[in-house]
């Protein structure tokens, strides 16, 4: 099992800045990638950025070059693992309740995971 808790997210004007923490406790050795989606009222959720254990990272088009995921490899004092979303020259349109995933694989088999989500609002 992994637990994924988000941190609080915020209300910030365009073109501000905002970052986002994930801290993954649990079985976190079997992790193969992890990252953000977001929901917006009466939209789909949809992937935001992910990153793999590699270090590859994927982001969708319309966040490319404002936003960056990252993950401390080197672990918290409770070795657990946090990634990070930094979100840079937000849009209204980036309003949403953001959710950090993660993905592990035992044996042939992929879980998924999610966080319980954090609003974040840009005004503009």
């Amino acid at each position: 099992q992994v637990q994924l808790v988000e941190s609080v997210g915020g209300l910030v004007q365009a073109g501000g800045s905002l970052r986002l923490s994930c801290t993954a406790s649990g079985m976190i050795f079997s992790i193969i990638a992890t990252g953000w989606y977001r929901q917006a009222p009466g939209k789909q959720r949809e992937m935001v950025a992910a990153i793999a254990g590699g270090g590859r990272t994927n982001y969708t088009d319309a966040v490319k070059g404002r936003f960056n995921i990252s993950r401390d490899n080197a672990r918290d004092k409770d070795k657990n693992m946090v990634v990070y979303l930094q979100m840079n020259s937000l849009k209204p349109e980036d309003t949403a309740v953001y959710y950090c995933w993660g993905v592990d694989r035992v044996g042939a088999d992929d879980y998924n995971y999610w966080g319980q989500g954090t609003q974040v609002t840009v005004s503009s």
